[in-house]
């Protein structure tokens, strides 16, 4: 029998939750709010891309 690959689970979790975080934050914005996780308001940082694609 084959074992379970836990890494891959693991990623997609992961892949999961940041999609989750995403939209909140997206909403947010939408509304005007400000992170409320103390997050910077200016510009990303670089490697990370605001439009998420």
């Amino acid at each position: 029998m084959a074992k379970p690959n836990y890494n891959q689970q693991k990623k997609q979790k992961e892949l999961a939750r940041q999609a989750r975080q995403n939209e909140k934050r997206q909403k947010r914005q939408a509304k005007g709010e400000s992170p409320a996780s103390g997050e910077p308001a200016g510009p990303t940082p670089p490697g990370s891309t605001a439009s998420g694609g």
